[in-house]
């Protein structure tokens, strides 16, 4: 696509399987590091990735050329067969689904400070308490049935 600009900047989050404590401290720099890897490869641009041991937080920017359901499909199916390989004892896998919100540029710097404070935020707010906060913030309906 030829003469075309964007800067299309993401905050996404999505959990284990069950929300499975999964992310171990030996896995957890791999794991960002090659889902990092996969949205470069999408053309993409990972700016931070982080979470504790049932989620990840993810802060990309989302190329033109690919829409979000399908880069997150990608992306989750690719990681959750790479990590299932290379540490078969974990019986690893993501939910299905995602959230995920745009950022606008002037709120970068905050949205990297959260997530970069995912272990500290999370002795006190659940992964559930933290998605229905943020649908809330970002002004999504929701089925707190389907919130998990």
């Amino acid at each position: 696509m030829a003469y075309t600009y964007t800067n299309l900047l993401i905050h996404a989050l999505f959990s284990t399987k069950d929300r499975r404590p999964l992310i171990e401290l030996e896995i957890k720099s791999d794991l960002y590091a090659y889902v990092g890897g996969i949205i470069a490869s999408l053309k993409g641009k990972p700016v931070l990735i982080n979470g504790p041991r049932d989620h990840v937080h993810l802060l990309f920017v989302l190329p033109a050329a690919i829409s979000l359901s399908d880069l997150m499909e990608k992306l989750k199916a690719n990681s959750s067969k790479w990590v299932a390989e290379r540490w078969p004892r974990l019986g690893f896998s993501w939910q299905t689904g995602y959230t995920a919100f745009s950022v606008r540029q002037s709120k970068l710097g905050e949205v990297k400070a959260y997530i970069s404070r995912q272990e500290e935020h999370h002795r006190k707010r659940t992964y559930q308490e933290e998605v229905v906060a943020l649908l809330k913030k970002h002004g999504i309906e929701f089925d707190s049935r389907f919130v998990v």
